[in-house]
């Protein structure tokens, strides 16, 4: 017994140097090997612009080393991106860029606001060429502002209008005796509409689709200017899809040429004088945003303004890049605020909302903050219910046309299981010294008094967002509460209704900021900076992560979706500001 208790000894210690090693390592080079590559860039090259790893606006940065090691995040954000084809305007060495088979995780308003940094770039006097093997609708919308556009002959391209779907599950409800019991304010509030009907409502069906006029009307008008053909054809293609195949694409003049990539390849290389048995220079978007990064801080300046990134869900706790916290946003927002060289902030917001709660905790900080110095806010795909609430008092607001906004109007939702557990023999009774001593129990039908509480609640809160609203926007509390009851607004109709000031993206409002801190030039500080324990670091280790990719590869990804929304209702806690749908727009 004592032989066999020092091998296992011995294993474990060997495991353990192992492990020691391998950490060791891995932190050495995160302290001395971190940033000092350099990318150097070659005379004559092409950005190859691939999105496929790049979908939230900031990727996050980390106070801890070993978070930051082993975190999976990826080191550029779509922010990057943007600033790095603008540096590529005026770089010499970069003649071109090309978008082949790209395939993103954008939204509509990033793809906008990146869209418009590639026509800045063409319009500098050098190239975009776009190839793919297929497009898919949003694909071809950032595409198509590409100087040549190629596709696969036995390729296809999706451009049919938009759409989107909701489940209802109040028959499956009835049936199986699982309940969600819902409190609300607003009657576009259509977050909790599956719960209650079998079927859109009338005010439900008119918001979506005035929402999906909104955003196809403005893709049309962005893709008419760029390819030259009236928005009244594009529709006419849209609704008879007359672009599917590669022939009948190029007949509407959508797409240039078809052909092979290679061919496309020869065509770059023509352009940039390079013999067809040579490969030209490339340098890809992730190298070429990460030098930019490292040697274009403008160093001619003290002044600085900080962007505050507000992306993802909002919560109690510290927060994450895809989560918004209250922990890590008020510390940001108090950093910025008591920093003499920072004189101005953008709040970056990309959120359909949450919990009701840390909203206003935000909007307070971003109250004492204006009184200190200007707050201007930049909002991205979402910035809507909660997103909005932490949005409504800054000096100015700007929006993408098809940013989505809005969605003024609050909700509780209460799982009840009471009729399902009577169903399967399960009794509950509650014993009490006072009547409101018990808490909600889902095993009990919902009392009236406790369900009229909670509307009290809930209303108390629609109250203060409105009021908060009706403040920052130099409205009556009529008049918010007239475009509020949960109705979304596309950024186009935010404007004409007063929820947003001006159309533009987050360079529109970083020059809007200079003008009220009034300073010409700048440097930009990016927020939040996430406190996260070592401990964190492993629920990014590939292994930590299989069970997702497993649960992915038995039941669907489409199925996944639905569980991870069970999932998210499970958790919302407390009365909750958020979108009033989840909306996957086809």
């Amino acid at each position: 017994m004592r032989f066999l208790g020092n091998v296992l000894a011995t294993v474990i210690g060997i495991f353990v140097f192992m492990m020691l090693s391998f950490f060791g390592i891995i932190l050495i080079g995160v302290i001395f090997g971190g940033d000092s590559e350099t990318v150097e860039v070659e005379n004559n090259s092409v950005i190859e612009l691939n999105l496929s790893d790049i979908s939230d606006d900031y990727a996050g940065k980390y106070s801890d080393p070993w978070v930051t090691a082993f975190s999976e995040r990826k080191k550029i954000g779509l922010t990057d991106v943007i600033n790095a084809i603008e540096v590529a305007e005026t770089d010499d060495a970069i003649k071109g860029i090309s978008i082949l088979n790209t395939d993103s995780s954008l939204g509509m308003a990033q793809s906008k606001e990146l869209r418009d940094a590639l026509n800045r770039f063409k319009k500098s006097g050098k190239f975009i060429y776009s190839y793919a093997n297929s497009y898919s609708q949003k694909e071809y919308y950032l595409n198509s502002v590409a100087t040549s556009i190629y596709i696969n002959p036995i390729g296809e391209l999706d451009f049919k209008g938009l759409s989107t779907e909701v489940m209802f599950f109040k028959d499956f409800q009835e049936k199986s005796g699982l309940k969600m019991e819902v409190i609300r304010h607003g009657k576009y509030k259509s977050a909790v509409e599956p719960f209650l009907e079998n079927k859109m409502s009338d005010a439900n069906k008119e918001q979506t689709m005035a929402l999906l006029n909104g955003i196809w009307t403005n893709i049309v008008e962005d893709i008419s200017k760029s390819r030259n053909i009236p928005v009244e054809k594009l529709n006419t293609i849209a609704n008879g899809l007359l672009a599917r195949t590669p022939e009948m694409a190029k007949s509407q003049n959508l797409i240039d040429y078809i052909a092979y990539e290679d061919v496309y390849h020869n065509a770059i290389k023509k352009v940039l004088k390079v013999d067809k048995d040579e490969d030209y220079n490339t340098v890809s978007i992730a190298d070429y945003t990460q030098k930019t990064t490292t040697t274009s801080v403008n160093m001619d300046s003290n002044d600085a303004i900080a962007i505050v990134y507000a992306q993802g869900e909002i919560g109690s706790g510290e927060g994450d890049v895809n989560e918004i916290g209250e922990g890590s946003m008020r510390r940001s927002l108090q950093e910025a605020r008591k920093d003499d060289d920072i004189k101005a902030i953008v709040l970056r917001i990309n959120s359909p909302g949450g919990s009701a709660l840390t909203s206003d905790l935000i909007w307070r900080e971003i109250e004492l903050t204006k009184r200190v110095k200007p707050v201007v806010v930049s909002m991205g795909n979402y910035a809507a219910s909660g997103g909005y609430y932490i949005a409504c008092n800054a000096n100015t607001i700007f929006a993408e046309k098809n940013t989505i906004t809005g969605s003024i109007g609050v909700f509780g939702t209460l799982p009840n299981f009471s009729v399902a557990a009577n169903r399967y023999g399960i009794n509950t009774e509650q014993v009490r010294t006072h009547e409101n001593a018990s808490n909600y129990s889902p095993f009990v039908p919902m009392d009236e008094k406790f369900k009229a509480i909670t509307l009290e609640g809930v209303e108390n809160i629609y109250a203060t967002f409105i009021g908060h609203v009706a403040e920052g926007r130099k409205m009556t509390t009529a008049q918010v509460d007239a475009i509020g009851q949960g109705r979304v607004w596309t950024g186009s109709e935010a404007v004409k209704i007063g929820l947003v000031d001006k159309i533009g993206g987050l360079r529109e409002a970083l020059a809007e900021a200079a003008k009220l801190a009034k300073i010409k030039s700048y440097s930009t500080v990016n927020y939040p900076e996430y406190e996260k324990s070592f401990e964190d670091i492993f629920d990014n280790f590939p292994f930590a992560k299989s069970k997702t990719a497993f649960i992915k590869e038995e039941i669907g990804e489409e199925n996944y979706r639905l569980l991870e929304e069970v999932k998210r209702i499970k958790q919302r806690k407390g009365i909750q500001a958020i979108l009033p749908m989840e909306l996957k727009i086809d």
